[in-house]
Protein backbone atom coordinates (compact mmCIF):
# COMPACT_ATOMS: atom_id res chain seq x y z
CA UNK A 1 0.00 0.00 0.00
CA UNK A 2 1.56 3.33 -1.00
CA UNK A 3 2.01 6.34 1.26
CA UNK A 4 -0.99 8.20 -0.20
CA UNK A 5 -3.34 5.33 0.53
CA UNK A 6 -2.01 4.76 4.08
CA UNK A 7 -2.49 8.44 4.87
CA UNK A 8 -5.97 8.53 3.37
CA UNK A 9 -7.09 5.46 5.28
CA UNK A 10 -5.78 6.86 8.55
CA UNK A 11 -7.44 10.23 7.95
CA UNK A 12 -10.70 8.58 6.98
CA UNK A 13 -10.76 6.30 10.02
CA UNK A 14 -9.90 8.98 12.56
CA UNK A 15 -11.84 11.93 11.14
CA UNK A 16 -14.77 10.71 9.04
CA UNK A 17 -16.76 13.92 9.46
CA UNK A 18 -14.12 16.50 8.68
CA UNK A 19 -14.70 18.70 5.66
CA UNK A 20 -11.29 18.07 4.17
CA UNK A 21 -8.50 15.56 4.78
CA UNK A 22 -4.92 16.56 4.07
CA UNK A 23 -2.37 13.86 3.34
CA UNK A 24 0.58 16.19 2.79
CA UNK A 25 1.34 19.86 2.39
CA UNK A 26 -1.67 22.12 1.93
CA UNK A 27 -3.46 20.15 -0.78
CA UNK A 28 -6.45 18.17 0.53
CA UNK A 29 -6.88 14.65 -0.82
CA UNK A 30 -10.66 14.71 -0.78
CA UNK A 31 -13.67 16.63 0.48
CA UNK A 32 -16.33 15.18 2.76
CA UNK A 33 -19.85 16.42 2.13
CA UNK A 34 -21.95 17.20 5.17
CA UNK A 35 -24.92 15.30 3.74
CA UNK A 36 -24.58 12.12 1.73
CA UNK A 37 -26.10 12.29 -1.74
CA UNK A 38 -28.23 9.44 -3.12
CA UNK A 39 -26.47 6.52 -4.81
CA UNK A 40 -28.00 4.19 -7.39
CA UNK A 41 -27.45 1.05 -5.31
CA UNK A 42 -26.94 1.54 -1.54
CA UNK A 43 -25.71 -2.03 -1.21
CA UNK A 44 -22.74 -1.39 -3.48
CA UNK A 45 -19.73 0.88 -3.38
CA UNK A 46 -20.36 3.68 -5.86
CA UNK A 47 -17.74 5.73 -7.64
CA UNK A 48 -19.20 8.50 -9.80
CA UNK A 49 -17.52 10.82 -12.28
CA UNK A 50 -18.75 14.34 -12.96
CA UNK A 51 -17.71 15.22 -16.49
CA UNK A 52 -18.43 17.47 -19.46
CA UNK A 53 -17.98 16.40 -23.05
CA UNK A 54 -16.30 19.72 -23.84
CA UNK A 55 -13.68 19.33 -21.08
CA UNK A 56 -10.26 18.27 -22.38
CA UNK A 57 -9.26 17.09 -18.90
CA UNK A 58 -12.33 14.83 -18.80
CA UNK A 59 -11.33 13.48 -22.19
CA UNK A 60 -7.84 12.71 -20.93
CA UNK A 61 -9.23 11.04 -17.82
CA UNK A 62 -11.49 8.91 -20.02
CA UNK A 63 -8.41 7.20 -21.44
CA UNK A 64 -7.37 6.16 -17.92
CA UNK A 65 -10.89 5.15 -16.94
CA UNK A 66 -11.00 2.66 -19.79
CA UNK A 67 -8.10 0.81 -18.15
CA UNK A 68 -9.28 1.35 -14.56
CA UNK A 69 -12.92 0.28 -14.87
CA UNK A 70 -12.30 -3.39 -15.76
CA UNK A 71 -10.25 -3.73 -12.56
CA UNK A 72 -13.04 -2.61 -10.22
CA UNK A 73 -14.25 -5.24 -7.73
CA UNK A 74 -17.62 -6.83 -8.41
CA UNK A 75 -19.19 -4.95 -5.49
CA UNK A 76 -18.25 -1.57 -6.95
CA UNK A 77 -20.53 0.37 -9.28
CA UNK A 78 -19.35 3.19 -11.53
CA UNK A 79 -21.62 5.85 -12.98
CA UNK A 80 -21.08 8.98 -15.00
CA UNK A 81 -22.88 12.18 -14.14
CA UNK A 82 -22.71 14.95 -16.76
CA UNK A 83 -21.99 18.07 -14.72
CA UNK A 84 -24.40 20.94 -15.34
CA UNK A 85 -23.20 24.44 -14.50
CA UNK A 86 -25.06 26.32 -17.22
CA UNK A 87 -27.30 25.86 -20.26
CA UNK A 88 -24.39 24.98 -22.53
CA UNK A 89 -23.45 22.09 -20.25
CA UNK A 90 -27.12 21.11 -19.90
CA UNK A 91 -27.29 20.74 -23.69
CA UNK A 92 -24.42 18.23 -23.68
CA UNK A 93 -25.89 16.46 -20.66
CA UNK A 94 -29.09 15.99 -22.66
CA UNK A 95 -27.07 14.45 -25.49
CA UNK A 96 -25.49 12.01 -23.03
CA UNK A 97 -28.83 10.95 -21.57
CA UNK A 98 -30.40 10.76 -25.03
CA UNK A 99 -27.62 8.37 -26.11
CA UNK A 100 -28.45 6.34 -23.00
CA UNK A 101 -32.20 6.36 -23.68
CA UNK A 102 -31.66 5.26 -27.28
CA UNK A 103 -29.34 2.43 -26.27
CA UNK A 104 -26.36 3.91 -28.13
CA UNK A 105 -24.32 5.25 -25.20
CA UNK A 106 -21.81 2.41 -25.09
CA UNK A 107 -21.29 2.67 -28.83
CA UNK A 108 -21.11 6.46 -29.17
CA UNK A 109 -19.71 7.81 -25.89
CA UNK A 110 -16.03 7.52 -26.77
CA UNK A 111 -16.41 8.38 -30.49
CA UNK A 112 -18.37 11.49 -29.48
CA UNK A 113 -15.56 12.51 -27.14
CA UNK A 114 -13.05 11.88 -29.94
CA UNK A 115 -15.04 13.96 -32.41
CA UNK A 116 -15.12 16.92 -30.03
CA UNK A 117 -11.46 16.89 -29.05
CA UNK A 118 -9.82 15.52 -32.17
CA UNK A 119 -12.09 16.73 -34.95
CA UNK A 120 -13.28 19.95 -33.23
CA UNK A 121 -16.96 19.05 -33.41
CA UNK A 122 -19.10 21.84 -31.95
CA UNK A 123 -21.99 20.18 -30.17
CA UNK A 124 -24.01 23.40 -30.14
CA UNK A 125 -23.77 23.64 -33.94
CA UNK A 126 -26.95 21.84 -35.10
CA UNK A 127 -25.72 21.26 -38.64
CA UNK A 128 -22.35 19.88 -37.56
CA UNK A 129 -23.94 17.70 -34.88
CA UNK A 130 -26.54 16.36 -37.35
CA UNK A 131 -23.81 15.50 -39.84
CA UNK A 132 -21.83 13.60 -37.19
CA UNK A 133 -24.90 11.73 -35.98
CA UNK A 134 -25.84 10.69 -39.50
CA UNK A 135 -22.32 9.37 -40.08
CA UNK A 136 -22.73 7.29 -36.93
CA UNK A 137 -26.09 5.81 -37.95
CA UNK A 138 -28.23 7.87 -35.57
CA UNK A 139 -31.14 9.91 -36.87
CA UNK A 140 -30.56 13.56 -35.82
CA UNK A 141 -34.31 14.19 -35.54
CA UNK A 142 -34.70 11.16 -33.29
CA UNK A 143 -31.93 12.40 -31.04
CA UNK A 144 -33.47 15.88 -30.90
CA UNK A 145 -36.87 14.52 -29.90
CA UNK A 146 -35.27 12.29 -27.26
CA UNK A 147 -33.21 15.16 -25.85
CA UNK A 148 -36.40 17.14 -25.29
CA UNK A 149 -38.31 14.21 -23.78
CA UNK A 150 -39.55 14.30 -20.21
CA UNK A 151 -37.34 11.39 -19.19
CA UNK A 152 -34.14 12.92 -20.48
CA UNK A 153 -34.92 16.40 -19.18
CA UNK A 154 -35.69 14.92 -15.76
CA UNK A 155 -32.25 13.31 -15.72
CA UNK A 156 -30.61 16.57 -16.82
CA UNK A 157 -32.35 18.40 -13.98
CA UNK A 158 -31.24 15.71 -11.55
CA UNK A 159 -27.67 16.01 -12.80
CA UNK A 160 -27.87 19.76 -12.24
CA UNK A 161 -29.06 19.20 -8.68
CA UNK A 162 -26.29 16.68 -7.99
CA UNK A 163 -23.68 19.03 -9.45
CA UNK A 164 -24.78 21.78 -7.08
CA UNK A 165 -25.17 19.49 -4.06
CA UNK A 166 -21.72 17.95 -4.59
CA UNK A 167 -20.19 21.44 -4.36
CA UNK A 168 -17.67 20.68 -7.08
CA UNK A 169 -16.40 23.70 -8.98
CA UNK A 170 -15.09 22.05 -12.11
CA UNK A 171 -14.52 18.83 -14.03
CA UNK A 172 -13.44 16.14 -13.93
CA UNK A 173 -14.37 15.29 -10.36
CA UNK A 174 -14.96 11.96 -8.68
CA UNK A 175 -17.43 11.17 -5.93
CA UNK A 176 -17.35 8.06 -3.74
CA UNK A 177 -20.58 6.79 -2.17
CA UNK A 178 -22.23 10.19 -2.53
CA UNK A 179 -20.14 11.56 0.33
CA UNK A 180 -16.51 12.05 -0.70
CA UNK A 181 -15.44 14.18 -3.68
CA UNK A 182 -12.05 14.37 -5.35
CA UNK A 183 -10.94 17.17 -7.67
CA UNK A 184 -7.99 17.14 -10.01
CA UNK A 185 -6.19 19.51 -7.66
CA UNK A 186 -6.81 17.24 -4.71
CA UNK A 187 -5.69 14.15 -6.56
CA UNK A 188 -2.69 16.11 -7.95
CA UNK A 189 -3.10 14.12 -11.18
CA UNK A 190 -5.68 11.95 -12.88
CA UNK A 191 -3.84 8.89 -11.62
CA UNK A 192 -3.91 10.38 -8.13
CA UNK A 193 -7.65 10.94 -8.36
CA UNK A 194 -8.22 7.28 -9.16
CA UNK A 195 -5.85 6.15 -6.39
CA UNK A 196 -7.74 8.30 -3.90
CA UNK A 197 -11.05 6.88 -5.14
CA UNK A 198 -9.68 3.35 -4.68
CA UNK A 199 -8.64 4.13 -1.11
CA UNK A 200 -11.96 5.71 -0.18
CA UNK A 201 -13.88 2.88 -1.84
CA UNK A 202 -11.93 0.44 0.30
CA UNK A 203 -13.05 2.19 3.47
CA UNK A 204 -16.66 2.35 2.29
CA UNK A 205 -16.49 -1.37 1.52
CA UNK A 206 -15.40 -2.13 5.07
CA UNK A 207 -18.16 0.05 6.48
CA UNK A 208 -20.80 -1.69 4.37
CA UNK A 209 -19.48 -5.10 5.41
CA UNK A 210 -19.73 -4.09 9.07
CA UNK A 211 -23.41 -3.26 8.67
CA UNK A 212 -24.34 -6.71 7.37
Amino acid sequence: MDKLRRTLLTAFALSPLVARAQPAGNVPAYTTLQDQLPVDNPGKVEVAEFFWYGCIHCYNLELLLEKWLPKLPADTQFRRIPAVFNERWAHDAAIYYAFEALGTLEKLHRPFFDAIHKDRLKTDNPAALAEWLAKNALDPKKLDVTMKSFGVQSKVNRAKQLTAASRIDGTPALMVQGRYTISTEQGRSHEGMLATADALAGMVRKNLAGKK
